[in-house]
């Protein structure tokens, strides 16, 4: 006797059943799928008891002309695709074949259908089983009901959630397809009291500002960039506001809502440098590619992705959220967000050269200039090294003031900005570091007088552990017995700077497990010896200092933002200015 068989038709329908849909928000998530593939612009979605005891998905789509309904009810029966090469490139959301009699098997199903205004057809399933279509009056589109999902299997039912539970995850489905589609019109009710209604729009934004609240979504910072063939658009939190609201992540792959958590972490990444550790942003990003570059047919339902150079992708996604960072309208705010406001003037290149700190002719700026500060005391001899530099050109140039010798502030036509002149200094010299950490030329200042340095044992492993960077950024350093070391040359960021002090203070906060490890050694390093070689809160900077530090700061990749996460430019608008005085 055979020991293999052929399963029945209303097994292999369960069997599809388990893969597409797994509870309530799979069936809606399929219907209303099929409402946009049909062409909707209003999709109207009734669910009670979350789901679990009737979904009704009604759309002004297309329809189905009375012959087609069968087919539509039958396995592998699809409009979207009709030979093999049509799954390359597919724009369509369900091209399966399979939703709709998987459903049907495991449910008491009625879908009623009209190609145009007037007589349409109604057809009922029950448990997989298919009733004589009968003749209705209806207006163009479909209604699809799914009443008692999983009631003829109870292993499936009993482990339906609750109610709340279900209905959390369908209306979980819907935002995301809402946000593939803000043209569309979505009105979704709960036991009969309406929901949620999201009326057509014509930008994310918009859906964001229905879903979840306008300043939740002013508060977004745009992301609009090309690279190669790949465009990504959309949304992304500023990263002063990670962490202070609940993350939302979505992600759409060519108009297709996709989990995907390689093209996740390329987001996070963008972030190197601007946020703390442990903490992820949201963000609402769709990523436009050559359909051959893409299969969308390697999951039961389309929930993910497989693409055909996966490091393209994330790169192009990382560079354009990492281009949004670095405008300054990411920098944090008080008062609601206008238009969008720059410091940079048309054709001043993103990234800067190798001698970052260089002022402007004619600036009286001791702080950024090549050779040292003849006024400046307590400082070792040196014999400056500094390669020639092309003056770069002269740049505009608000007027700055000083407060407490710690913030640089100046108007702007959309209020008035400051700039906390540590958190500045240290982005500058962060990036200015992690160039010399990449290229290997550090420019270095031979001493006079070598420092001698003695150690205690913490110290002396991190700077065993860390030497080979602490050479690439200019310490020559030798050993001299025991933990004490001779230091023969050192980087000179600024004449101010206090090479012995830096030196000791950064192998301290490199000893034990104070430093997070979610970023490189080298970056974490560049990191310590910005922050402890930038200029410090209430040292009094002259107007050539500021006026430097503003220019090295708006050429830097990421201005908005110091190494620690912390905020280096906040932007005060004129109607916060306005409201406190009673103004508005």
């Amino acid at each position: 006797m055979s020991v293999i068989s052929i399963l029945p038709a209303g097994v292999a329908d369960q069997i599809a059943a388990g893969e597409v849909v797994e509870r309530p928000s799979s069936v809606v998530k399929e219907l209303v799928e099929n409402s946009i593939d049909a062409g909707a612009t209003t999709i109207e979605i009734a669910l009670e008891d979350g789901g679990r005891k009737l979904i009704r998905v009604s759309d002004d789509g297309s329809g189905m002309a009375a012959e087609d309904v069968p087919l539509a009810l039958a396995r592998h029966g699809t409009s979207k695709i009709k030979k093999a090469s049509d799954l390359v490139g597919v724009s369509t959301f369900g091209f399966r074949g399979e939703a709709l009699p998987a459903i049907a098997s495991v449910s008491i199903f009625e879908i009623e259908t009209a190609a145009a205004d007037g007589e349409g057809t109604s057809t009922r399933v029950s448990g997989g089983k298919i009733s004589a279509p009968v003749r209705i009056a209806r207006r163009r589109g479909t209604t699809v009901s799914v009443g008692q999902l999983f009631y003829n299997i109870p292993a499936r039912l009993k482990f339906l959630r609750s109610a709340r539970s279900e209905w959390r995850s369908a209306v979980e489905a819907l935002t995301a397809l809402a946000l593939t589609q803000p043209s569309v019109r979505i009105l979704l009710s709960h036991d009969g009291r309406s929901a949620l209604t999201l009326p057509p729009v014509t930008s994310v934004r918009s859906r964001l500002g229905a879903l979840w609240g306008g300043r939740y979504a002013e508060d977004l910072l745009d992301v609009d960039d090309v690279v190669g063939v790949i465009h990504t658009s959309g949304l992304v939190q500023r990263p002063g506001d990670v962490g202070t609201s609940t993350r939302r992540a979505f992600l759409s792959i060519n108009g297709r809502a996709v989990r995907d958590a390689g093209i996740a972490r390329a987001v996070e990444a963008a972030y190197r440098s601007t946020i703390v550790a442990g903490i992820r942003p949201s963000f609402f990003l769709d990523v436009i590619l050559p359909a051959e570059m893409v299969d969308v047919n390697v999951h039961p339902a389309k929930a993910e992705v497989r693409f055909r150079d996966r490091w393209g992708v994330e790169r192009a996604v990382e560079t354009a959220v990492r281009r949004a960072l670095g405008t300054f309208d990411s920098a944090a705010a008080l008062g609601f967000r206008g238009p969008a406001f720059s410091f940079r003037s048309a054709g001043v290149p993103l990234n800067v050269d190798s001698e970052i700190l260089r002022p402007p002719p004619g600036a009286d700026s001791p702080l950024f200039a090549n050779g040292p500060d003849p006024s400046a005391t307590d400082y070792h001899e040196y014999t400056a090294v500094a390669a020639d530099v092309e003056e770069p050109p002269a740049q505009a140039i608000p007027p700055l003031f000083q407060l407490r010798r710690t913030y640089i502030a100046f108007e702007h036509e959309d209020g008035l900005v400051l700039i906390d002149q540590h958190s500045g200094h240290e982005r500058v010299l962060y990036e200015q570091f992690m160039r010399t950490l990449e290229s290997g030329a550090a420019p270095a200042q031979r001493l006079l007088l070598p420092l001698t340095l003695h150690l205690g044992p913490a110290e002396g492993e991190a700077f065993d552990a860390h030497r080979e960077y602490l050479e690439r950024l200019g310490f020559e350093v030798e050993g001299f017995g025991g933990h004490t070391l001779i230091v023969n040359t050192v980087p000179m960021p600024h004449p101010r700077f206090d090479a012995e002090r830096c030196l000791r203070e950064t192998l301290d906060s490199l000893t034990g497990d104070r430093v997070a490890g979610a970023a490189a050694k080298h970056e974490r390093l560049a990191a310590t010896v910005a922050c402890k070689a930038a200029i410090k809160a209430g040292e009094e900077l002259s107007q050539g200092e500021m006026r430097s530090l503003f220019a090295a700061l708006r050429d830097t990749t990421l201005p908005a933002h110091d190494v620690h996460g912390r905020s280096t430019i906040i932007h005060v608008t004129w109607d916060e200015v306005e409201r406190r005085f009673g103004r508005r």
